[in-house]
Parts: C-alpha cells; structure tokens; sequence
C-alpha cells in the first residue's frame, strides 16, 4: 500500500469570516506567520505524501499563487539581501506537486472529494479538512497511514468529545476494539441527539480512504441542500462490506473554521513560538480588565 497522494478540500466560502473572506480564501488565514493551509501540507509531508490535490473554487487564485514561486518577489529579496523570508514556503513548493480543480457549486463536502477522482492514482488517498490544524509528535496523517498500512483498511480519525458536543459532530459506533486507540466501525450517526449517540468519538478532519469512495459517493443520494455528504460516502462503502476502521489519533486539534477557534490557535501556537511566545505572555499577563 502507498499513500503519497491527498485531497484537500478548499471551495468552501468562508461565510463565517465574512467580510475578510469576500477577498482573501480562509485557507490563508494566519497562523502566526504562516496561512492555515501550509501547516496542513507541512503535516503530509512529515506523512510521506507528496501529491496534493486543492479542490477550490475560481476565486481562490491566491492559494495556487501562494504555492508557486514569485521570481519577481524573490529578485526583490535577493538585492536586499533577505532571501531567507521565502525559504521555508520556497522549500516546500520543491517538495511538493500540486493540481488545482475546481468545485463548480459548493454541493457538498462529499461532492468535492468526488471532483479529485481523475487525478487520484493509487488505491488509497489521504483527505485533509483544512479548518482543523493539528499538532501532534507523530503527525495526525501519519498516524492514520500506519493503521492503514497495518490492517489494509481505510480508516477515519476520531476525537473523544464531551457527552454535550456529540450532536456536533458524525458519531462512530464501534464493532470491536483492534488494539488501543484503533477501532472496526459498525455504523456512523451525522449529529446524533446525545439519547442517540452510540459513543462519544467523534470524526475530525483527516481520512485515509480507498478509491472505492469515488464510486460510492456516485451512487448515493444528495441530502439537505442538495449536497452529497462523505460521511454518506462512507457509510456506503460499508454496506458494501468494506472495512472502515478508526483511529483515535494522539493531537492537540484546532477548528479554525470559525473567528472564536482560530484566534484560540493563534494563542495556543503563539504562546510557543520561540521569537515572540515570551512576549505574548507578558502581554496577555498585564492585559487591562475589560471594562464591565
């Protein structure tokens, strides 16, 4: 089994950060220095994938800008001597390959991994979210990709969430336990009531799936707003018989989709990064009150 290859999800509209988003894609969003996005690439390539796959919508021309070099950027660099601004996105752009498709109509996450099936070549693909960045010793995907090597199966990561988040989230019910922390999946349930919810692990945003989710998320119906869901995908493909495991991945997760999760990211890796996490925390310590 090799996974070098990976769906990225990335047409959405950004509603929730609206007006910021009318111009700029969300999956540029800072993170300290660096957008959103680039942590999601730096995680595959620590997982061994080199094949990115961006499915974006025509308005979101930035991105691909952002992964291609800037011969003009780079001479202006060069004569003032800075060139080590660059060198950290430059060197990614060297180790990876990435293809743009498009999402005509944002019909549904399951639809948009549909519109990556041309240039998916290899029996499994990783399938990153981009709103959630992960940190972890062993990167989120990477974990995913053993588990799959292992048992030859695809396999959702899963987060335990408190009982009262449950209806949040697609919910897994369990068949057996593996080994620790790696589960066969009986069923899924997508934002059961807490009466309903048959665990408490919940699916987040990496997959490694086999390429017989193309097929699926063919056959199956579109839901609410006429959108074509993975989770649907998914539970198809084992109605099939397929085998679908998950994997409570060992990561610190961050839901930036929204302003209140992105600015806790924004805290949570300022506070660690080595120019100005000491100074973030003086600040934050000699914040005035607000004013009731």
């Amino acid at each position: 089994m090799n996974i070098t290859q990976a769906i990225i999800p990335a047409a959405g509209l950004g509603t929730r950060f609206l007006p910021y988003t009318k111009a700029i894609p969300k999956e540029l969003l800072p993170i300290m220095e660096k957008p959103a996005i680039q942590s999601i690439i730096e995680e595959g390539l620590a997982s061994g994938i080199t094949n990115f796959t961006i499915i974006a919508n025509t308005e979101k021309q930035a991105i691909k800008k952002y992964f291609s070099l800037d011969l003009h950027l780079e001479n202006l660099l060069h004569q003032s001597h800075k060139e080590q601004a660059t060198q950290t996105i430059n060197n990614l752009i060297d180790s990876a390959q990435f293809t743009y498709v498009p999402q005509p109509e944002p019909l549904g996450l399951g639809h948009a991994v549909l519109m990556a099936e041309a240039t998916i070549t290899q029996d499994y693909c990783s399938i990153f979210l981009p709103d959630e960045i992960m940190t972890s010793t062993i990167p989120a995907m990477q974990q995913l990709i053993s588990v799959a090597h292992k048992y030859n199966a695809s396999v959702i990561a899963v987060q335990e969430v408190p009982r009262n988040m449950v209806s949040s989230y697609g919910i897994v019910a369990i068949k057996q336990s593996l080994e620790k922390d790696v589960f066969e999946i009986d069923h899924l349930i997508e934002k059961p009531s807490l009466e309903n919810a048959p665990s408490q692990l919940a699916i987040i945003g990496r997959y490694v799936l086999s390429s017989d989710i193309f097929s699926a998320l063919k056959q199956i119906e579109p839901g609410a707003n006429n959108e074509i869901q993975l989770t649907d995908g998914i539970a198809l493909l084992m109605q099939q018989s397929k085998r679908i495991l998950a994997c409570k991945v060992d990561a610190i997760r961050h839901d930036i989709g929204n302003p209140l999760g992105w600015l806790q990211a924004n805290i949570f890796y300022g506070l660690r990064h080595p120019l100005y996490g000491q100074a973030i925390k003086d600040y934050i310590h000699h914040l005035p009150k607000a004013e009731k």
